[in-house]
């Protein structure tokens, strides 16, 4: 029989083994939510670590969202930079490519080495701004990158302090080495064409249930209405699904994010798409954050998929996910899947194009 003596010290043992965990989970950000990821983070911890070195903090808001309230030491550098008019193609708000989106992040005082905070407001949809920046970065494949949780709010909610200007930081060059970019993040509509019957891909339409069953129209770049419905095969999980509620606009916890999920089969590649690739992007955000890594954003979306004259398939029938169980065991579902490359061979489908 245990000794009183040594109860103590396996109690002490103990207690000091928690206190360690949390002390690393508070480090890393998991802390918060108990993400497997330290991607998103809360005020709480971007007070502990926004002075170390190396970070930089970037509010993404557009300036018809400001509110005269920045992070200290915050630099200004709105997502919409790093998008541009596709005015040959009649698309609107696509990625500027990787060339012109480094020299907007050197521009905006942002090295290839830095720890890299977004944020946006709740005003500013709950994090589906700073989601596109996270995304570009990703796809240039920049290793340090966090995003607050409910932007601004989050950090004054955490007793943080504001001030009324953004910082400014000297220009610096980053470069990203070419085979580190992550480009098979980005998609295009001729490949999803090419894998609708393909039982290694997954197609999320993210918009409101409304636009995924035609009962909302999308708004052609220039002017007139998209092909109503969605990309077929695709289900709806709406961008907005992953928030507590609409109100606070607050990022679920792990065990919600993983009820919202329930049924995407992490071995196989998941496609998100919206209207203009912004929510989408967002999307995408909620999925790294759970620890997915075979998912592709089709940034130009239904502004390219639904036009009248791409002669894309379109449906309005609902479609479910076959699955039930949460999406756990990530890695190693990662681990054992065949990943197929976009250069990779066409799968035979069976959907009769309906453009015109």
């Amino acid at each position: 029989m245990s000794s009183p003596r040594s109860s103590r010290f396996i109690v002490i043992a103990i207690i000091l083994l928690i206190g360690t965990f949390w002390a690393f989970s508070s480090a890393t950000g998991k802390a918060n939510g108990g993400y497997p990821t330290d991607i998103l983070i809360d005020g709480a911890w971007l007070k502990a670590h926004k002075d170390d070195p190396g970070t930089i903090i970037v509010d993404v808001r557009q300036d018809k969202y400001l509110d005269g309230r920045f992070i200290p030491g915050a630099v200004r550098l709105p997502y919409s930079e790093f998008q541009v008019d596709d005015t040959a193609n009649g698309i609107g708000s696509v990625f500027v490519g990787a060339t012109p989106a480094q020299e907007i992040l050197g521009k905006a005082g942002i090295s290839r080495e830095d720890t890299v905070i977004l944020y946006d407001s709740v005003k500013r949809d709950g994090g589906a701004t700073s989601s596109y920046l996270f995304w570009v970065l990703d796809y240039l494949g920049h290793k340090n990158v966090k995003v607050l949780n409910r932007g601004i709010d989050g950090w004054v909610d955490a007793g943080g302090e504001v001030t009324e200007a953004a910082a400014t930081a000297e220009p610096v060059l980053y470069q990203a080495p070419a085979d580190e970019f992550k480009t098979s993040i980005l998609t295009t509509g001729e490949f999803i064409r090419s894998r609708l019957s393909d039982p290694h891909y997954l197609i999320m339409d993210v918009r409101s249930p409304a636009e995924y069953l035609g009962e909302k129209a999308n708004g052609m770049f220039g002017g007139g209405p998209l092909k109503l419905g969605h990309i077929p095969t695709a289900i709806n999980i709406e961008y907005k699904s992953a928030w507590v509620d609409g109100e606070t606009k607050a990022i679920k916890d792990y065990a919600g994010l993983l009820e919202t999920y329930r049924g995407l089969d992490p071995s196989k590649t998941i496609i998100l798409y919206c209207h203009s690739g912004r929510r989408a992007s967002f999307s995408y955000l909620m999925l790294r954050i759970m620890g997915f890594e075979n998912v592709k954003v089709y940034e130009a979306s239904y502004y390219e998929w639904g036009r009248p004259d791409k002669f894309f398939p379109v449906e309005l029938e609902v479609n479910k996910l076959s699955g039930v169980d949460l999406p756990t065991n990530l890695k190693k579902a990662h681990g054992a899947v065949k990943k197929t490359g976009e250069k990779g061979g066409p799968a035979k489908g069976g959907y009769v194009s309906c453009g015109g």
